[in-house]
């Protein structure tokens, strides 16, 4: 958690003009806890909102990167874990009547060269994510909601745990743009993988992939 700290200001400087993606979006189109992090005052409606948003965003990530780069231990187990966190939200959007917002494509989102640069992105995710639950649990909160809340940040602290630790391993940081590229085996976090089949699988895209 002490990296939390660190990038937690830097993050929300540039997070009105960069996805986590790094690609730039307008203010209109933010969603999840890039529009909590904008909004000044919450009602619930906007909070379960927000909630399920980042929790669709962050399994639509995952799915992209796997889908990529092949199956990755981390992020099957984390695609699953955000699977129990929406399962857990829709209950509290139906008892408040709140719609069910609709899911981002996975197709959409621009990945980096290397799955190595994506433990990043799943440090910035779950770095937003616990940052925007903690802004929810400092509000006047129903029993039901704050429960899940706290529930689904203690999660997302397990999975900013996982993300820094591969992050560390591949000796990329929270910078993602030095450091060791060799070794499979650490970079993708499951000896059943090999850098050769995640490159294999990236080539075989061709122009079907998405663009870098």
């Amino acid at each position: 958690m002490k990296q939390f700290a660190k990038i937690t200001t830097a993050l929300s400087l540039s997070l009105a003009l960069t996805g986590a993606f790094g690609m730039a979006v307008s203010a209109a189109e933010l969603t999840g806890a890039a529009a909590a992090d904008a909004d000044t005052s919450y009602t619930i409606e906007d909070m379960l909102t927000y909630a399920i948003q980042d929790e669709f965003n962050a399994k639509a990530e995952y799915a992209a990167i796997q889908d990529e780069f092949g199956t990755v231990r981390v992020y099957s187990n984390i695609e699953k874990a955000e699977d129990k966190h929406i399962a857990a939200l829709m209950p509290l959007l139906d008892a408040y009547d709140v719609a069910v917002p609709a899911q981002p494509d996975p197709d959409s989102y621009e990945l980096p060269a290397t799955l190595a640069e994506t433990y990043a992105i799943g440090v910035t995710a779950e770095v937003l994510n616990i940052g925007m639950y903690e802004k929810f649990l400092a509000q006047d909160l129903p029993d039901d909601i704050r429960i899940v809340f706290e529930n689904l940040m203690k999660g997302s602290e397990n999975h900013l745990a996982a993300f820094e630790r591969l992050d560390e391993r591949v000796g990329l940081g929270l910078s993602a743009g030095t450091g060791s590229r060799t070794g499979a085996k650490a970079q993708n976090g499951d000896d059943s993988n090999s850098r050769g089949n995640q490159t294999s699988r990236a080539a075989s895209r061709g122009a079907g992939g998405r663009g870098r």
